[in-house]
């Protein structure tokens, strides 16, 4: 039995022929031969796996025949310990390994889901703050109103408004039991290019009861030429006829009425932990529970309260009190705005929501608005702006008239969006 393969033969071109030759069986050495020329396949292209080249025991159909010659195929197969038959296409990862973590993938799927988070957040909060907002004032009811100038004048108003306190709470804060509400501090606060400008108008200011619309009847009144305090208006028939005093004895058109009572106002300061203040002199007031000494020191609620309250302690009465108003809003202002409290939801929530419960607006007034009304608050005090009382050049069966020469320039000045130059020597 010959178990040469066929193709194989001797030096004489026998075939499974017995004498020299590769494999020959006989008794001599084979003898000096010279090697055919193999032409050499081309390359395979880069990351193909080459051409297995034909077994020495392929084609053989003897059952348990193993010519002892390797199959071309790479250690490691199936029954190999690498688990593959041979190795993965060049640049590619071990077959049944673990691909190494895309980054960049990772970065831009974590950046996008932040993104997703904080929109939904931010949207979210803006509903929820928009929804606290009270917009009971209806501007359009006010009559007869100036032109409209360059930049956004809101007029703030600090009521006595006791709504919602206990009997606790009043006594705490030294608020007293009236029924009803009445204007405690009124400000125009102009917001525009050339730095904000707060202007306190004194509870006690002379003005003129103009013609008005009644903002529950809708009937309408005639100018009788009354002359009352200011804060007679409010008490009268409300913001909107206060602001439609307000424009008459001013000329300046209110773009925007924000009104704050008693309860909230404390509540926003407890919210933000108190604000920090300079007191230059110390003084003493029983009617608001003032008791304060001199130096810089940190107020909570009920002592803001009272700062801003107090007006029988001081020389100049009202003027005074109004003066140490514009400082405590300013402060607070620009206490809150801070990164402490807006990045901080555990202070940021129960501020706003300390201060949009008790807030009353006009109809049209947005958050967007009123954030930008609380910044011009802020800038005040951040060497952009400038606080005065309206100008005033006497006094009037104990009322105070305003000067109509400054009060005309000044006006012209905010309408125009021009630095305001005027001063208020009170």
């Amino acid at each position: 039995m010959n178990d040469w393969p066929d193709g194989w033969s001797d030096d004489r071109g026998n075939n499974n022929a017995a004498g020299y030759g590769r494999g020959s069986g006989g008794a001599q050495p084979e003898g000096a031969r010279v090697m055919r020329h193999v032409q050499r396949p081309a390359a395979p292209p880069r990351g193909a796996v080459p051409p297995q080249s034909r077994g020495y025991d392929e084609g053989y159909d003897q059952q348990g025949y193993d010519s002892g010659y390797n199959t071309g195929h790479v250690y490691g197969g199936p029954g190999g310990p690498g688990g593959g038959s041979g190795g993965p296409p060049y640049g590619q990862q071990p077959y049944g390994g673990r691909s190494a973590p895309n980054w960049r993938r990772r970065l831009k799927v974590g950046s996008l889901t932040l993104v997703v988070v904080l929109l939904a957040v931010s949207i979210g909060t803006y509903f929820w703050a928009d929804s606290k907002l009270k917009r009971e004032v209806d501007l359009s009811k006010v009559i007869e109103r100036p032109g409209e100038g360059e930049g956004t004048n809101y007029l703030i108003v600090g009521s006595d408004s006791r709504e919602g306190m206990s009997a606790e709470e009043k006594k705490k804060l030294h608020t007293g039991s009236a029924d009803g509400k009445r204007t405690d501090s009124m400000m125009i606060l102009h917001e525009g290019s050339n730095g904000p400008t707060m202007i306190s108008l004194p509870r006690d200011s002379d003005v003129e009861i103009p013609s008005f619309k009644g903002s529950q009847s809708g009937k309408l009144f005639p100018a009788e030429g009354r002359r009352v305090k200011l804060n007679a208006a409010y008490a009268e028939d409300g913001p909107e006829l206060l602001v439609r005093t307000v424009e008459h004895n001013t000329g300046l058109r209110i773009d925007h009425y924000v009104e704050i009572g008693f309860a909230g106002f404390a509540n926003i300061v407890d919210a933000i932990g108190g604000v920090e203040i300079d007191i230059p002199k110390s003084f003493k007031d029983k009617k608001s529970g003032a008791d304060f000494q001199a130096g810089k020191q940190t107020l909570n609620g009920e002592q803001s309260l009272a700062f801003v309250r107090t007006r029988y302690a001081f020389a100049g009465s009202d003027l005074d009190r109004t003066k140490n108003q514009q400082k405590f809003l300013a402060a607070l202002a620009s206490q809150t705005a801070t990164p402490g409290t807006i990045l901080n939801p555990f202070k940021l929530y129960p501020t706003m929501g300390a201060g949009l419960d008790t807030l009353i607006v006009d109809k049209d007034m947005s958050l967007w608005s009123l954030g930008k009304m609380f910044f011009a608050m802020k800038g005040v005090t951040g060497g952009d702006g400038k606080s005065m009382n309206m100008p005033i050049s006497g006094s009037r069966n104990g009322n105070l008239v305003w000067d109509k020469a400054k009060v005309k320039q000044l006006v012209q000045q905010l309408k125009n969006d021009e630095k305001v130059t005027v001063t208020s020597d009170r």
